[in-house]
């Protein structure tokens, strides 16, 4: 694969996880196997530190014989080529399987369709680019072979692609737009959740009012960055929790049968011809049922 560069200084394993869309565990798994070079040099230290710029060479191993298996699963296909696909995740589905969720994921159901996924986020995750909540639906991208898998990471990284969400948020919102920019990490209170957190990765969210409803707001939301619950925490973080949210929303909030966040917008360049790509996908008959709702309260 040709060299990736890395965007700024830092530990090896830091930056590959970051260029490569894997966790840091994986990458330090295949630094210590040899398959990293930085400035065409073999690096086995996860810790060694990186200059902005430098080149970075990294051969990821062939994808193992998966043992999560194709699920006939209903799965909406809005465009498929030899490179990629862009699906519409339901809420309610897992993206890929875990502790807890062995099966009914949307990778179950994209073996029992497709052939030949990038299997560069390993056998659990094949093909997956970027994820949703469980609970969030809406486009997602698939790679169907490691080199489009590659140059998407690079796009996500660079932040060439565009995602805009739908939500439903608690309150009416008084501006009609805003920019979030607060770091978030991991919750040092709870590990299941994220939290605004100077020490953490910087994220970007920026949103724009839709339409007033009765005690909310429906938003659109653009994230320049791709952290864990990225919209949730910002949202919260502005006393304007997402609807619906059993992690960050009210106790007793606007009543609504889900959480109220759907990725209705994405572009993005092909990965091999470079063509501008754009989809959209409307938010489900549940999603828009709740918003009509909150206009007749």
């Amino acid at each position: 694969m040709p060299p990736l560069t890395a965007p700024c200084e830092g530990r090896l394993d830091v930056l590959v996880a970051e260029l490569m869309n894997i966790s840091r565990s994986q990458a330090a798994r295949w630094i210590a196997q040899g398959r990293c070079q930085v400035e065409g040099v073999i690096a086995l230290k996860a810790g060694q530190v990186v200059r902005a710029g430098a080149a970075l060479a990294v051969d990821p191993p062939d994808l193992e014989e998966p043992d999560v298996t194709g699920e006939d699963i209903p799965l909406e296909i809005l465009y498929e080529d030899d490179d990629l696909a862009v699906v519409v995740k339901p809420s309610g589905m897992v993206t890929h399987p875990a502790a807890g969720n062995e099966s009914g994921t949307l990778v179950n159901a994209l073996l029992y369709r497709m052939q030949g996924l990038s299997g560069i986020g390993g056998v659990k995750r094949p093909g997956i680019v970027h994820r949703l909540d469980k609970d969030t639906s809406g486009l997602m991208i698939v790679a169907k072979n490691d080199a489009a898998h590659l140059a998407l990471s690079q796009q996500l990284k660079n932040r060439a692609i565009q995602k805009h969400y739908l939500a439903v948020v608690e309150g009416r919102m008084r501006e009609e737009a805003g920019v979030i920019d607060r770091p978030i990490g991991r919750s040092r209170r709870d590990r299941k959740r994220m939290a605004v957190d100077p020490a953490g990765r910087p994220a970007l969210t920026e949103w724009t009012c839709v339409e007033r409803l009765r005690a909310a707001t429906l938003l659109d939301v653009r994230i320049h960055t791709g952290r864990t619950h990225q919209i949730r925490v910002h949202m919260q973080s502005v006393g304007h929790p997402v609807a619906g949210d059993p992690l960050y929303g009210l106790k007793n909030g606007v009543p609504v049968p889900r959480l109220m966040l759907h990725a209705h917008t994405l572009r993005f360049a092909h990965p091999r011809s470079g063509a501008d790509m754009r989809f959209e996908a409307p938010p489900p008959p549940a999603f828009q049922d709740a918003v009509r709702r909150l206009r007749l309260r």
